[in-house]
């Protein structure tokens, strides 16, 4: 009695020892190639502002504009629910929650753009928008008024571009540390890359600037953006974006589609460049496959129909945007740019329906499975995993609050992070 029973086996220890052995390095290789969530918050979308326009107090405009596009456009919850075809239970959480993200914090992820948005300008005049854009974002950190996450795009690493894109950079980094030093929320996005060759080259350009600078190795990261139609597939047939990840050893924080050169790159005409074409579900299906388990998180793309006019063209701009953004959140897509101030407002408006629309059931699942009381569906340990990632996922952009959350489960914020599989959480 007290002893545990002894069961008959026909192998020897060696044979699980060298199976073990046989396999470490396929283990390691896991380890390192699919590390899983980074643990940090994901913003909801990527503002891009040329690197000219950008003035200390772009974030706070951006917000006031939005606002002032509600009062105009959509003065309550139920016009605004009409436009969008809320359902009448969430309509006054949702406008009452967008409304108070665009006093509170309007811009989640702001990118200062050296590249397409800015153009060719002489070499000092770069020089000194790239100085400038370094002082105001040191700045706005220091004074609290900064995003999340904010940084800039240089451009390619292209021949024609390259020293151009590589100066900037060096003369903002430069900038940010000589300012106190470069912020937690900093992002570097690279665009235009066709070649994993050219991703190694900034890992290189990057590890050179670390080490003139002091800086601990693998401090700075950066965003691959997928615009053309060889960072998907390569002349020998193979997913270059997955060479690409690996090139980035480990400094890759993110894919960015970008919907009009890459729709453009595959001979779509303009009438049809959007991130629902065919085209563009097929580039990103590659990219979400290659960035799974990788902790590179992804990114969808822009509209470039603004919401601007009378009233009824910008409904009509505000339905486009906030049906092409639930399509991608859906689609775990979880990211977006927004071009324009008149964005906001069904950016947040279709984030905060979807996770407030399916907060009571994602909550019940997820107690059922942590008290393992069974339910009317058999969760496993994925979904657990997916359930309790949309929770914290609407926890971090302001769609639920904590108590909601923490009444709902009977969890706390640690017990979601450990579902959710956040290494960093």
């Amino acid at each position: 009695m007290g002893q545990q029973e002894t069961v008959a086996t026909s192998l020897a220890d060696t044979v699980r020892e060298g199976i073990g052995a046989a396999l470490a390095e396929v283990d390691a290789d896991l380890a390192r190639r699919y590390p899983g969530d980074p643990g940090t918050r994901q913003p909801v979308h990527t503002v891009y502002v040329p690197g000219d326009a950008f003035t200390a107090d772009t974030l706070r405009s951006w917000g006031d504009q939005a606002l002032a596009m509600l009062d105009e456009h959509a003065p309550d919850a139920a016009a605004l629910a009409a436009v969008l075809g809320l359902p009448d239970d969430l309509a006054g959480p949702v406008y009452e929650r967008v409304r108070a993200k665009l006093e509170r914090e309007p811009i989640e992820d702001l990118r200062i753009d050296f590249e397409d948005g800015y153009g060719v300008r002489s070499d000092a005049e770069e020089d000194e928008a790239a100085a400038r854009a370094a002082a105001l974002v040191a700045a706005a950190y220091r004074d609290g008024t900064a995003a999340p996450y904010m940084g800039i795009r240089m451009k390619c690493m292209e021949a024609a571009v390259r020293d151009r894109g590589i100066r900037t950079l060096d003369i903002f980094l430069t900038g940010l540390l000589a300012a106190g030093g470069l912020p937690d929320g900093l992002v570097l996005t690279l665009p235009k890359v066709t070649y994993a060759e050219q991703v190694t080259a900034m890992v290189r350009l990057l590890e050179a600037f670390e080490k003139a600078r002091g800086l601990t190795p693998g401090r700075i990261g950066f965003e691959i953006q997928i615009e053309t139609t060889q960072s998907i597939l390569g002349p020998d047939g193979r997913a270059t974006v997955s060479r690409m990840i690996e090139a980035a050893e480990g400094r890759a924080t993110a894919l960015h589609y970008g919907t009009f050169d890459y729709s453009a790159s595959c001979g779509v005409s303009a009438a049809y460049q959007a991130s629902d074409h065919p085209a563009a579900d097929h580039a990103k299906a590659v990219m979400q496959v290659a960035a799974a388990g990788t902790g590179v998180r992804l990114s969808d793309g822009s509209t470039n129909v603004l919401p601007v006019g009378p009233t009824a063209q910008v409904h009509d701009a505000w339905r486009l945007h906030h049906g092409l953004t639930r399509r991608a959140l859906a689609r775990a897509y979880y990211q977006g740019w927004d071009m324009h101030p008149g964005h906001l407002p069904t950016r947040y408006a279709a984030v905060y329906a979807f996770y407030r629309e399916g907060l009571e059931k994602a909550a019940a699942r997820l107690a059922a499975y942590a008290a393992k009381t069974g339910g009317d569906i058999a969760d496993e340990p994925a979904t657990a995993k997916a359930l309790s990632g949309y929770l914290l996922r609407g926890l971090e952009c302001g769609a639920v609050a904590p108590a909601e959350v923490a009444r709902l489960t009977g969890l706390t914020r640690t017990d979601l992070d450990g579902l959710a599989g956040r290494v960093g959480g």
